[in-house]
């Protein structure tokens, strides 16, 4: 090789060994000295998914009125994540916007501070990675000052998002069939990762009453826009979107103008009550539809506002909602309350002593006591009647005459030392018309009620055995020093559990053959056992939803009441008792509560109730179902710590019929007494109600007209 092709070759080795040399010189430069610049640049250079969420359905009634619907409000919401990665960890930019918001610093700082056991409320319950609405109420003005002074306000963002209204139509509250929203959490997200692509910031999921069970349907689904943005977090274009699905809305048999005569009717049941010098704690009502099992109305008192969970409940009114003077006012009387039903829960006992053998048309002694054992159990006032047959027992609420049938049906079963299998003829009927269990009724969280059977009993025993031995042995000295009578009584009481509770004694089976004792029942059990009285004994599991209806106003589904089964009576014991019943408001226990009522317009049977509790005034109880000739609308009124049935839930019932009918000068809120058959129409964006039906004009009063307490 010539010397000249060498220095080519040489000076080619140089140049190539330094353009390598150049080369990793400048990897080094990247990746050692700026590589944390560039991968934050990198890192902010990408795509973002956004969860873009779906306007919830309306909840309307059986008209097409609204309960629940959606307005447009502006709302301003606090990404904590870009807050995080500012100097100062986002304090200035939330000093400004608390300034812009009229808000004061340490208020914004806790509505985006997350919720534990340790942090009261206000505080964020969702997931740290959801923007944080922190007011919904801004006006356009305030929103343009956030988003046009973007670089003051990195992580904020204000945005027309739906908001859920309650427009109170004819008044009515219905909070508990209604419930209320809350952000999903993130331990939800956590325990359903699929939940994650479905939620966004503001996104509520139903926490009580139709939005909880309905939630799925009501919500929609969620759509996803991909879209890039560049170093400064702006977005520079939209990558792709999928819209999202709007919520169906939920077409339910509850009639606002029922449901508002209803309550209206427990508010002054309670304060007739109160007006007499007794507590009147809480109120229920229920209106069912017999032929259909649909519940066309549900009240309970003391209720709330449910308005104030919009936008985040404060601390200060959830303690209101929890504390012991607004008594519990979340809790549904109607679904959750439990109560002995009293003389009510003869319809059971009746059908239970005819199937045992007792005749429909026999004589039955009538005293103002009747010996069970070793004790006397009484009428109500010791009030003596005479012998008379079974109707007339209904009529005038003969308890004597159940307390016998009720203590021979046990001596059969073999007393305190039963058969191999009793029959237990009561007890077995009362579930038969649906008590001890839930209704299946399609509101979240109902109660069961009890059923004190053999079974309860020993569960029950063994379970308070030791509370019991120990009391019998010690007795109850903080109650002596007040009360020495009282604490006499439950250290008797004591000794007896203790040493045979577990017994199915002969007081416990004469207890429950008036609705006493150990029994308890919820005012819709009560509602629906009447129901399947009154349809001729078909029993239903109640429903309030009655279809989904897309927003373009094809159905998507229709929800019918499930048959849980039919009662084992004759229909002709079934027809005797609605007669003896029909007769209870004209001449029996409920004659007064009726007096001036048109019964031969509206004939109306029913059966009073009063329950006595140790210390506490009675609960007033009166289940209905009318017309009697024919029925169609099962009625029940409960009224705690009041006093007798006929003084206090008789009365509320007789107004509901003559609300809903329009009797004794009253506007009817049911024309010619008959619910819409055919589901209201979308018609321009709303609904339109069947023939026959307006669309009531929204309550002059904001909020939940019922307040914390009735």
């Amino acid at each position: 090789m010539s010397t000249r092709s060498r220095t080519r070759l040489f000076v080619l080795h140089v140049l190539v060994v330094s353009l390598l040399a150049t080369l990793l010189g400048r990897l080094w430069y990247v990746q050692v000295l700026t590589g944390d610049e560039y991968a934050r640049v990198a890192a902010a250079n990408r795509t973002r998914e956004i969860v873009v969420p779906a306007v919830r359905g309306w909840i309307l009634d059986d008209a097409g009125r609204p309960l629940v619907r959606n307005r447009t409000a502006l709302v301003v919401s606090v990404d904590r994540t870009q807050l995080s990665q500012q100097p100062d960890g986002g304090e200035a930019v939330l000093k400004r916007l608390a300034k812009v918001l009229d808000m004061s610093y340490g208020k914004l700082q806790k509505k985006i501070r997350l919720c534990s056991s340790e942090v009261g409320r206000p505080c964020w319950p969702g997931s740290p990675y959801q923007p944080i609405p922190v007011d919904d109420e801004v006006d356009s003005k305030t929103a343009l000052q956030i988003m046009e002074r973007r670089e003051d306000f990195p992580g904020v963002v204000a945005t027309p998002q739906p908001v859920r209204e309650y427009p109170e139509t004819y008044g009515t509250n219905a909070a508990h069939v209604l419930g209320y929203l809350q952000p999903v959490t993130d331990e939800e997200l956590r325990e359903r990762e699929g939940l994650r692509s479905q939620f966004s910031g503001i996104d509520l999921v139903g926490r009580a009453g139709l939005e909880s069970t309905y939630d799925e349907d009501l919500r929609g689904r969620s759509g996803v826009r991909q879209v890039a943005v560049d170093s400064m977090g702006q977005v520079t274009h939209t990558v792709r979107e999928t819209p999202a699905t709007p919520g169906s809305h939920l077409v339910t048999s509850i009639d606002a103008g029922v449901q508002s005569v209803v309550e209206k009717s427990l508010r002054r049941a309670v304060q007739r009550a109160r007006s007499q010098g007794s507590p009147g704690s809480a109120a229920a009502g229920v209106v069912l539809d017999v032929r259909t099992g649909r519940v066309v109305a549900l009240g309970s008192l003391p209720t709330y506002d449910p308005s104030v969970w919009i936008g985040g409940i404060s601390q200060k009114q959830l303690n209101e909602l929890m504390s012991g003077k607004a008594e519990n006012p979340l809790v549904s009387r109607a679904t959750q309350g439990q109560y002995p039903p009293g003389s009510t829960f003869k319809l059971v006992s009746t059908s239970a002593a005819v199937e045992s053998g007792y005749s429909l048309h026999g004589t039955y002694p009538c005293p103002g006591s009747y010996q069970v054992g070793n004790r006397a159990f009484s009428n109500f006032e010791g009030t003596a009647f005479g012998p008379m047959n079974l109707h007339r027992g209904l009529v005038v609420s003969c308890d004597t005459i159940f307390y016998k049938f009720a203590y021979e049906l046990w001596q059969r079963d073999g007393g305190t030392d039963p058969v191999k299998n009793p029959k237990d003829a009561m007890i077995n009927m009362a579930r038969e018309y649906g008590f001890g269990k839930p209704t299946g009724i399609d509101l979240p969280n109902e109660s069961p009620g009890r059923l004190p059977s053999r079974e309860w009993k020993r569960e029950y025993w063994e379970e308070t055995k030791a509370y019991h031995c120990k009391h019998a042995k010690k007795g109850y000295p903080e109650v002596a020093k007040n009360e020495p009578s009282r604490a006499a009584y439950l250290t008797a009481i004591s000794k007896e559990n203790c040493k045979s509770g577990y017994q199915y004694r002969a007081g416990d089976a004469a207890n429950f053959a008036i609705g006493q004792g150990d029994m308890i029942s919820t005012p819709l059990q009560l509602a629906n056992a009447y129901a399947s009285l009154a349809n001729g004994g078909t029993v239903y599991s109640p429903r309030i939803g009655k279809a989904l209806v897309r927003p373009d106003g094809t159905v998507e589904r229709k929800i019918k009441p499930r048959k849980q089964g039919k009662l084992p009576v004759p229909k002709r014991v079934l027809s005797f008792i609605r007669d003896a019943l029909a007769d209870v408001p004209r001449s029996g226990t409920a004659a007064g509560a009726f007096a001036g009522f048109p019964l031969d317009k509206l004939p109306v049977a029913g059966k009073t109730g009063t329950t006595e509790a140790y210390g506490a005034e009675d609960t007033s109880w009166f289940a209905s179902f009318a017309p009697a000739n024919n029925p169609r609308y099962a009625v029940v009124v409960m009224v705690a710590e009041a006093g007798e049935g006929s003084r206090f839930a008789a009365p509320a019932v007789r107004e509901i019929y003559e609300g809903m009918y329009g009797l004794n000068g009253k506007k009817a809120v049911l024309p010619d007494g008959e619910l819409p058959d055919e589901l209201p129409k979308i018609d321009g964006g709303g609904f339109s109600p069947p023939p026959g039906y307006q669309t009531a004009p929204r309550s002059s009063s904001s909020g939940g007209s019922s307040g914390g307490s009735p």
